[in-house]
């Protein structure tokens, strides 16, 4: 009797052992590629001490054009980073670039003095719960290039999916051990085009796959471009809540307007520059109590209500913040630092392209039967919103994702943090509504601490709590 149920011990042990060694390898590959330490950054110029690793780099995803993704790899602040997800952040524009905004002033770990010679650190860094891949998409974008001019002139929604997914593939051939890995995907603004775009990309091709080495798990938007009707209506809604606009003019964009093309008719277009050009005012329309840059970050032209991009900042806030990002990424020796601009891009590093901006060719009408399909399909899906961003505003994403028409599991309620509402929350099957109270456009920028609870909610799959 003992030596059977010795037998069946050591039969269970060794069938635990391959399991786990099955798990370890698939999970926990810690072999450090000739190409990852390539492209390790040993510091960056002016760059406070830190403890986790960071690399930085191209990949290359289409050769015969000669386009090539820059990444930015920032690994968890952890003992144990192997055992922390992978989140992919992707900022809008389309056209502006993730290391200007997220990795620069929103959830990366460092903050560029006014100056531009040194860094500081940021205490609310998402890389404390997360390794944060940072992409600058699609080509065109920073320090991401073609070697086709034309590309620049004929990139959009398709095109950016597809090459995103290609460089995950590759990126990941180059660091294996992040295969099989809990992978995220985060962004904000037009990014509410690319986040769901590439998370169904990447749902096509694990399907077509027996072993997909990309384990998407779900998303997370902030202030996310979802739909060009009900996004428009939701934004003129908002001007007229928020005393922007007059009656009149209210009533005149929605009898010009219809919304159901992605064209405004003549009309409509005459209605909107109306209220640009006489009724806004001097105000930074992607946070609208907060003072806004004085290089003309007011007026920008509207169309779609418009996918542009400027900048801004609250109280200690420099609402002129990107101008720090475009005088650190310049700098010679910080472009040798990440192992950037190797081949002498003709350019200047700039947040956004415009040129990318004005000749964007496709475009998704509607993002919501994506929706559909990815919350069928069971991935964990928070969207939320700034409730201070008149550009993409908190009205216009809640007119969208009325749409799907979801059943509701936790009706709304105010979350806290610190004893304070931190905002406002709906729980519906297959998705997580929330709204960051006191932030606009980048919601980490304004209400880091705020964001940073929101995102570790995210990660654990849990509510953002009721009480105080």
């Amino acid at each position: 009797m003992y030596r059977a149920h010795h037998h069946m011990m050591m039969i269970n042990l060794v069938v635990m052992c391959l399991v786990l060694g099955s798990l370890f390898t698939k999970t926990n590959t810690t072999s450090i590629t000739q190409g990852q330490e390539k492209d390790r950054i040993t510091a960056l110029p002016g760059q406070p001490n830190v403890t986790f690793s960071q690399y930085s780099g191209y990949v290359t995803v289409h050769k015969r054009h000669g386009r090539a993704l820059f990444y930015w790899l920032i690994e968890a602040a952890s003992q144990n980073p192997q055992l922390k997800p992978l989140v992919l952040w992707l900022n809008g524009g389309p056209g502006c670039s993730s290391i200007a905004y997220g990795a620069s002033e929103e959830i990366g770990p460092f903050r560029i003095h006014k100056n531009a010679q040194s860094l500081y650190l940021n205490k609310y860094s998402w890389n404390i719960e997360a390794n944060i891949l940072f992409l600058e998409s699609p080509a065109g974008v920073g320090f991401s290039y073609t070697n086709t001019s034309s590309n620049r002139r004929d990139s959009g929604d398709k095109r950016t999916a597809r090459d995103a997914l290609k460089f995950l593939r590759e990126w990941m051939s180059r660091f294996p051990q992040y295969k099989y890995r809990e992978f995220y995907i985060a962004g904000e603004s037009y990014a509410g085009h690319y986040v769901p775009q590439l998370a169904n990309k990447i749902h096509n091709y694990n399907k077509r796959h027996h072993d997909p080495i990309i384990n998407l798990k779900g998303f997370i938007v902030g202030n996310a471009v979802t739909d060009n009707k009900y996004d428009n209506i939701g934004t003129v809604d908002y001007w007229w809540s928020h005393s922007i606009i007059s009656d009149t003019t209210y009533k005149s964009i929605m009898s010009a307007c219809k919304f159901t093309s992605s064209k405004f008719t003549e009309k409509c277009d005459n209605a909107i520059n109306y209220a640009w050009n006489n009724e806004f005012g001097e105000i930074d329309q992607y946070s609208i109590y907060t003072p806004s840059c004085n290089k003309s970050s007011a007026n920008v032209a509207p169309k779609r209500l418009k996918n542009t991009l400027v900048r801004r900042h609250i109280s200690g806030y420099d609402p002129c913040i990107e101008r720090n990002s475009e005088k650190y990424y310049n700098r010679r020796d910080v472009q040798e630092a990440m192992h950037a601009n190797i081949t002498g891009i003709s350019y200047k590093w700039t947040a956004c392209s415009d040129e990318l901006l004005e000749n964007w060719k496709d475009s998704q009408f509607s993002m919501l039967p994506t929706y559909r399909k990815l919350i069928k399909n069971g991935y964990r899906i928070w969207v939320f919103s700034g409730d201070t961003d008149s550009v993409v505003p908190v009205t216009a994403t809640r007119t969208s994702l009325s749409h799907l028409n979801l059943t509701v599991k936790t009706p709304w309620y105010p979350w806290y943090l610190k004893g304070q509402v931190g905002g406002w929350t709906e729980v519906y099957e297959g998705l997580t509504f929330a709204t960051v109270r006191g932030a606009g456009h980048e919601v980490p920028l304004f209400q880091p601490q705020r964001a940073f609870l929101l995102f570790q909610q995210f990660l654990a799959g849990k509510n953002l709590p009721k009480n105080k």
